[in-house]
């Protein structure tokens, strides 16, 4: 309510007076600049306020009192209690009797009460009523604050969620100024940003987030410029913790925050709300993965089955293989006389991309070094994982592998319950190392590779006529 509402005291009426008359002109005391400050703030309260003297006259009755219940400080001031005019006749004893005890009573009552309107329609209020002592410490009357039920129900709920949501909510909530820092963490928020609920406080975000805090920022201001999205955002994040840099998914919501007590709204901030959904966004990429892998094995069992030369089919299932999956392939067979020196066969471009084909000028011997992965697939007959270090290129050229390449997935090549070589799938710095299920995936198209290289060496080798 606006300050500048006019006064809402006036002298005490008589038993007889009218309560509807003007009132009197005011005295000399109450024109003193004390009086009118006292007035105009019981007018800029934003609750119903009125007094009692030590014998239920009403004293003081505010301009929100007016609003709510329709009577005028001149019609209400004066008169004894609500009997009559502002409650029922058959309640009227019963209030009286619980506002006046708080006279005497320590601390603040709150009761509710059903009070009548000047139109003659009924009020749900609740009321806090509180003693007021004279200057040697008598009771002098009783102050009472009251407002519509349903309003003040409005407020008690606003302040149990907000007292909700910074305890016990499933999802992190964070209060940020206008300077992005924040100002309020709830424990869920905490735990998800590595640290406890004070020392968070008033950090840049990006002390808390290792990457990320860039887009996290940049809507943030968006928020507070433009207002909220429509929708919640998802946004990955590495979030540094105690126990080190963690890869995270979050789902956003943000809300401006600007202040109910300004005439024009004031940015006070934003509220952030997120939930962690890595779990649920990793099984939808690796649900997508293993759909997509599914689709290309199959297109690539399709081509086999209509290649000639068992050779061509294998190298069709690497190429689609490949995709999406790794930049290059190499393909190394044990020869069948015997000779331990695996053979370069089937390769893609060392210089770029392209499809998987023989050996340009006829394979030829590895000499590999002991511990190549390669080595150690065909030793331990099964999937070995290797990436480089800082030297990179120098890392592949002396694996004798392209030299983008720095991360590596050997896998052998079995068919018959024999070893007949191994295949490297290679990947370069734009794509992460080989995980778990990349092996699997790879020992599935190594499955199809072997057979089809078992089958060709079963066939007999062309004759003259056959060329």
């Amino acid at each position: 309510m606006s300050a500048s509402r006019s006064s809402g005291t006036t002298d005490a009426l008589g038993p007889d007076e009218d309560p509807a008359s003007e009132p009197p002109e005011p005295s000399e005391a109450e024109a003193t600049p004390g009086a009118e400050l006292l007035a105009a703030l019981l007018d800029g309260m934003d609750a119903a306020l009125c007094a009692f003297d030590a014998d239920g006259t009403i004293t003081h009755w505010n301009r929100e009192a007016e609003r709510i219940l329709g009577w005028s400080a001149q019609e209400a001031v004066g008169r004894s209690g609500f009997a009559g005019w502002a409650v029922r006749s058959a309640d009227a004893a019963d209030v009286q009797t619980r506002l006046m005890s708080a006279m005497d009573a320590p601390g603040r009552q709150v009761h509710e009460f059903a009070l009548l309107r000047k139109d003659g329609g009924r009020v749900l209020v609740r009321t806090q009523s509180a003693g007021v002592r004279g200057a040697e410490g008598n009771a002098a009357g009783v102050y009472c604050a009251f407002s519509e039920v349903h309003a003040q129900i409005d407020l008690e709920r606003a302040i149990a969620l907000s007292e909700a949501l910074f305890e016990d909510a499933s999802w992190g909530v964070v209060l940020v100024d206008v300077d992005l820092r924040p100002t309020v963490v709830n424990a869920h928020a905490a735990r998800a940003l590595g640290g406890d609920r004070t020392s968070l406080l008033g950090r840049p975000l990006g002390e808390l987030i290792v990457q990320g805090a860039e887009d996290l920022e940049g809507s943030l201001h968006h928020v507070l410029a433009e207002g909220p999205p429509p929708a919640p955002a998802e946004l990955w994040v590495t979030v540094r913790t105690p126990e080190g840099d963690r890869r995270r998914c979050w789902r956003n919501g943000f809300l401006r925050l600007a202040s109910p007590l300004a005439e024009e709204p004031v940015p006070l901030g934003a509220g952030w709300l997120f939930q962690d959904v890595t779990a649920t966004k990793r099984a939808a990429q690796e649900a997508d993965r293993l759909r997509f892998r599914s689709n290309q094995l199959h297109r690539a069992a399709g081509s086999a089955a209509e290649c000639e030369d068992p050779m061509e089919a294998a190298t069709s299932t690497l190429d689609y293989a490949l995709a999406g999956f790794a930049d290059h392939v190499v393909v190394d067979l044990l020869p069948a006389d015997g000779d331990a020196l695996p053979v370069r066969t089937l390769s893609t471009p060392a210089d770029g991309s392209g499809p998987c084909l023989p050996v340009s000028g006829g394979s030829a011997p590895v000499r590999y070094a002991t511990g190549h992965p390669a080595l150690q697939s065909l030793d331990r007959e099964g999937s070995v994982r290797a990436s480089a270090g800082r030297a990179a290129e120098s890392w592949a050229l002396e694996r004798q592998w392209p030299g983008d390449s720095v991360h590596a997935l050997c896998v052998v090549l079995r068919s018959r319950a024999r070893t007949l070589g191994v295949v490297t799938f290679l990947r370069t710095a734009h794509r992460t190392a080989f995980e778990r299920p990349d092996a699997a995936y790879a020992e599935t198209v190594a499955a199809r590779v072997a057979a089809a290289v078992d089958l060709a060496r079963s066939l007999p080798a062309p004759g003259p006529s056959d060329a």
